[in-house]
């Protein structure tokens, strides 16, 4: 993807549904590093999408939190929750193609499929994230009514069979979890058939990061390793929507001291905010993450 004036493009594109920790720190200030390494322009989105737990107070919060560590970037910032028109006319192309069907069974109703299958002797098919495959268009509603349950979702076979491939690939300037880089391929049928849109909420991670990496002209995706296989899907609708692919990295995760576990934001004690608090100054933040500066 050329940017403009042939610069490339990075974007750090955090949720204001919670207080920052190290992680968050150490992708801003890598996202920012390597925008500067190449002469590139470094943008800010907040992808507010859940309008309920993203609040106007945890949004402030973000940005002091991100102007206390020194993370600029350019232009205004783009809030997703300001775009749903954007996402509903990607998701019109994917519906008017016939690849995206609408479905009003719910996770209990899986979650109970699921638990009589396994009792039974069963296996049920689970994405990476160890989540159960959905079965199916064969559970395709009409898109009409007030179901809360109504969702959109990607008939991924489909979608492969519209392009004539069987897998998808992307440039990997990090590295997956087994060390993958370069041209990746991997088939995005291990996601099953993902969720597009809601009915409370027009779009889903997956649409909305790729329509506002495309929107914005983002060449450098830099973001955390826990994001590697959620690639395939987004290649997937970049195929499927005629967009240029960003090149994609994708960096180590700061884990939880002790137990090894991610970072989340529900340790507020993790946060930024607590580790200044403390006393933590932004040399001493940067010295934790590894980050020069």
């Amino acid at each position: 993807m050329s940017a403009i004036n042939d610069r490339p493009i990075f974007r750090f594109a955090p949720s204001p549904n919670g207080y920052l920790h190290l992680g968050h720190a150490y992708s801003a200030l890598l996202n920012q590093q390597r925008a500067r390494e190449m002469g590139g322009r470094m943008l800010l989105r907040l992808e507010d999408i859940d309008t309920v737990r993203c609040t106007p107070q945890l949004e402030a919060e973000l940005i002091e939190d991100l102007h206390c560590i020194g993370f600029e970037w350019v232009g205004h910032v783009r809030r997703q929750s300001e775009h749903f028109d954007d996402y509903r006319a990607a998701l019109d192309i994917l519906i008017d193609a016939g690849l995206a069907y609408h479905t009003a069974l719910s996770r209990g109703d899986l979650r109970a499929m699921v638990v009589e299958k396994e009792r039974t002797g069963g296996t049920w098919p689970r994405d990476p994230d160890g989540a159960p495959l959905f079965p199916g268009r064969d559970y395709q509603t009409p898109a009409t009514g007030d179901d809360p349950r109504g969702v959109w979702r990607l008939d991924v076979k489909a979608a492969l069979d519209h392009l004539g491939i069987n897998e998808v690939s992307w440039d990997e300037a990090g590295a997956g979890p087994n060390g993958e880089s370069g041209t990746v391929c991997a088939d995005p049928t291990f996601w099953g058939d993902f969720i597009l849109a809601r009915r409370d909420t027009p779009t889903s991670y997956h649409l909305s990061v790729v329509v506002d990496d495309y929107i914005q002209r983002v060449t450098d995706v830099v973001r955390g390793r826990d994001l590697y296989f959620a690639t395939a899907a987004h290649a997937l609708l970049q195929d499927l929507l005629g967009y240029a692919r960003p090149t994609y990295f994708h960096h180590d995760l700061i884990m939880e001291p002790g137990n090894g576990r991610k970072l989340s934001k529900s340790q507020k004690d993790t946060s930024l905010r607590a580790l200044r608090a403390s006393g933590a100054t932004v040399r001493d933040i940067k010295r934790m993450i590894g980050v020069a500066g």
